[in-house]
């Protein structure tokens, strides 16, 4: 069973001349966002929403890769 579940994910073809794919998540009943690079799945930005704030997510490698995983797997 994983730690996180994917909530939403959105492809976005043609920003700034990049694509681009940003994933919603649960984790640990945390909810985050990582972009990442369409290309290459390199991880552009993540977030951690937290009431009405949103910070910086420190996820670690794991999480991150799993999700990734995941994230190619439907791409």
């Amino acid at each position: 069973m994983n730690s996180y579940e994917i909530t939403d994910m959105i492809i976005d073809d043609g920003f700034d001349g990049e694509e681009y794919v940003t994933t919603d998540f649960t984790h640990q009943n945390r909810h985050y966002s990582i972009t990442f690079k369409k290309a290459d799945l390199e991880v552009m930005n993540s977030w951690m929403f937290m009431d009405e704030t949103s910070l910086p997510a420190n996820l670690s490698d794991d999480v991150i890769n799993l999700i990734r995983a995941e994230v190619e797997r439907k791409i």
